[in-house]
C-alpha cells in the first residue's frame, strides 16, 4: 500500500476524531453557560426551584468532562499525536478540567439559594448580578475563540480578566463598606461575600482556557510582563556558550 495513502488515511481519522471531541467540548461547554447563568437568575430572584434544579443538574457536566477526557485518552494511544496535535489534545483536557470547575462554582451560587438567603439588598444584588453576566460573556468569547482556536481572540479574552478583577476588588469594597455601616447586615453579606469570590474564581478559570488556546496554538505560554507591558509569550531561553 501506498505509504502517502496511509498518512492521509490515518491524518483523516485524527482530524475526524479531534472534531467530534470539539463538538463535545464546545455542548460541555454550552452547558456550564447555562449552568452559571441560572444559579445568578436563582439568587437574585430567590429561585429555590431553580437552585435545586442547577444542582441536580452539575452531574451532566462531570459526566461530560469524563466522556471527554476518555476520548482524548483513546485519541493518544491511536494516533499518537506530536507537536501541535498533541498539545492541541492537552488544551482540550485542561480545558474540560477548567469547565467543570466553572460548573462546580456555579452549584455554589445555587447552593446559597437554598441557604434561605433572603434576596434582600437589591443594589448590591444587582452588582452582583451584574459582574456574573461578564463573567458569562467572558466565557461565551473564550468558547467561541476556542472553536476557532484563534490567536488574537485568545489574547483578547485573557485581557479581559482585569475588567472582571476590578469589578471583584470594587464589589467587594462595597460590601465590606455595607457591612460596617449596619453590622445587622453581616449575615447576608457573608454569603455575597462567598458568592462574589466564586464568580472571580470562575473568571480565572475562562483566562485559564484562554492560555490554553494560545499554548495549543503557538506553543508557547502567555504572561503579563507588568502593569505597562501587553501580554507577551515567552521566548525560549537561548543555552550560553
Amino acid at each position: 500500500m501506498d505509504k502517502l495513502n496511509v498518512g492521509r488515511h490515518i491524518s483523516g481519522q485524527f482530524n475526524e476524531d479531534l472534531e467530534r471531541i470539539i463538538n463535545h467540548v464546545m455542548h460541555m461547554g454550552g452547558l456550564v453557560e447555562k449552568q452559571l447563568a441560572e444559579a445568578l437568575t436563582s439568587v437574585c430572584d430567590a429561585d429555590e426551584a431553580l437552585a435545586k434544579k442547577v444542582l441536580s443538574n452539575d452531574y451532566l457536566i462531570n459526566n461530560a468532562e469524563v466522556s471527554i477526557d476518555d476520548e482524548c485518552t483513546r485519541i493518544i494511544a491511536k494516533r499518537q499525536p506530536a507537536a501541535g496535535d498533541l498539545r492541541l489534545v492537552m488544551a482540550i483536557v485542561k480545558t474540560i478540567t477548567d469547565l467543570e470547575r466553572i460548573g462546580d462554582e456555579a452549584g455554589k451560587i445555587a447552593n446559597v439559594t437554598l441557604e434561605s438567603f433572603s434576596g434582600k439588598h437589591k443594589d448590591l444584588l444587582s452588582n452582583l448580578d451584574n459582574l456574573g453576566r461578564h463573567v458569562l460573556t467572558f466565557l461565551q468569547a473564550t468558547l467561541d475563540a476556542f472553536t476557532r482556536m484563534d490567536f488574537d481572540a485568545a489574547v483578547k479574552v485573557h485581557k479581559s480578566d482585569d475588567k472582571i478583577d476590578r469589578e471583584y476588588e470594587a464589589l467587594m469594597r462595597q460590601l465590606m463598606t455595607y457591612m460596617m455601616e449596619d453590622p445587622k447586615r453581616i449575615s447576608a453579606c457573608t454569603n455575597l461575600l462567598y458568592m462574589v469570590k466564586d464568580l472571580e474564581r470562575a473568571g480565572d478559570y475562562v483566562q485559564n482556557i484562554a492560555e490554553d488556546i494560545y499554548y495549543a496554538v503557538s506553543g508557547e505560554p502567555l504572561y503579563n510582563e507588568g502593569p505597562d507591558r501587553e501580554w507577551e509569550a515567552i521566548k525560549p531561553l537561548k543555552n550560553k556558550k
